[in-house]
């Protein structure tokens, strides 16, 4: 397993951007496929699959609500996986977490990670 620490969350209005990363520590942090989840208030026990990627990078996958709008990017050499957020809807507002897990193929679900950090708050004004 490897420790996460979530930073760049705050608070953006509707139309802006924030951009997330997420420090890892430990060896070997491009064998970790990473993942971007999100909680939204009143759903304390539903996380949110946001988007995830592949230890090189080749792989990433995105939940149809956020394409077009967020991308997700890592770097190797500073063991950081990054969530870019552009065109910032209230509705995106939520604690977002990111996961890592030691497999190829970047997982979707929570449960398929096991690694977590402690979440950044995000929250975007109308």
């Amino acid at each position: 397993q490897v420790q996460l620490v979530e930073s760049g969350g705050g608070l953006a209005q509707a139309g802006g951007s924030l951009r997330l990363s997420c420090a890892a520590s430990g060896r070997s942090f491009s064998t970790y496929a990473m993942g971007w989840f999100r909680q939204a208030p009143g759903k304390e026990r539903e996380r949110e699959f946001v988007a995830s990627i592949s230890g090189s990078g080749g792989i990433t996958y995105y939940t149809n609500s956020v394409k077009g709008r967020f991308t997700i990017s890592r770097d190797n050499a500073k063991n950081t996986v990054f969530l870019q957020m552009n065109s910032l809807k209230p509705e995106d507002t939520a604690v977002y977490y990111c996961a890592a897990r030691r497999v190829d193929i970047p997982p979707m679900i929570p449960h398929d990670y096991d690694s977590w950090g402690q979440g950044t708050q995000v929250t975007v004004s109308s």
